[in-house]
C-alpha cells in the first residue's frame, strides 16, 4: 500500500499511512499486537482524528499481514462506535500457524461493506487463491462485498513480498483504479 499510495490520491482519495506504533519499532514488532484491544485503539484514534480533518468516510486498506489488523479491527469497531466506513482486504493472509489469519476471526461481526482484491497466482504459501472460497463464505451475506480477482503482471523474487504478484506488480495501476472505483460506489 505504501507504494500505490500516490496513486490513490491522484483517483481524488485522501490517503494516511498507519506505521508501526513507536513501542513497536523493534523485536518483536507487531508479531502478537495487531489483534489487541491496544491496536483497535490505536486505530480508533487514527479514524477519529482523519473524520475530523476530513469529514469524510474512512475505509481501512490492509495488505497481506495488515489484512489482519484491517480484519480484526473490522470485527471489533462498527461506524457508529468510532470504526472504519468499508474495508478492503487484499492478498490476504488465509492460512497462519503463528498468528490467526483473516479466515479465522469473527466475520460475521462486520457490519461494513468489504472488498477483497486478491492475485490468482499469488505465491505467498499463506495467502493461496484456493482459500478464498473460505473467505467470501464467512463475510456476511447482508453486507456489501466483492472479490476482485487479478490476472497477470510480473513476478519477481520472494512470492510474499511486493514485487511479486502477491504485491500486484506491474498492476498496480489497474488495481488501485478498481479500488478507488468500489469504494466511490461505481
Amino acid at each position: 500500500m505504501v507504494r500505490t499510495r500516490q496513486l490513490f490520491a491522484d483517483k481524488g482519495l485522501a490517503v494516511a499511512v498507519v506505521d508501526a506504533p513507536s513501542d513497536r519499532q523493534s523485536y518483536p514488532y507487531l508479531t502478537g499486537f495487531r489483534q489487541k484491544p491496544e491496536h483497535v485503539a490505536d486505530i480508533k484514534a487514527v479514524i477519529a482524528w482523519l473524520k475530523q480533518q476530513n469529514n469524510l468516510p474512512v475505509w481501512l486498506i490492509g495488505t497481506s499481514r495488515g489484512t489482519q489488523s484491517a480484519a480484526y479491527i473490522a470485527t471489533q469497531l462498527s461506524p457508529a462506535n468510532g470504526g472504519p466506513d468499508g474495508l478492503v482486504l487484499t492478498s490476504t493472509i488465509l492460512t497462519d500457524n503463528q498468528s490467526r489469519p483473516v479466515t479465522d476471526m469473527a466475520l460475521e461481526q462486520i457490519s461494513i461493506p468489504v472488498l477483497v482484491v486478491h492475485h490468482e497466482q499469488d505465491g505467498c504459501k499463506l495467502c493461496a487463491y484456493s482459500n478464498i472460497p473460505r473467505l467470501m463464505d464467512k463475510l456476511p451475506s447482508g453486507n456489501r462485498k466483492e472479490l476482485i480477482t487479478m490476472h497477470g503482471g510480473d513476478d519477481r523474487g520472494d512470492p510474499c513480498e511486493a514485487f511479486a504478484h502477491h504485491g500486484f506488480n506491474g498492476l498496480e495501476s489497474e488495481v488501485v483504479e478498481k479500488i478507488a472505483a468500489w469504494i466511490e460506489g461505481r
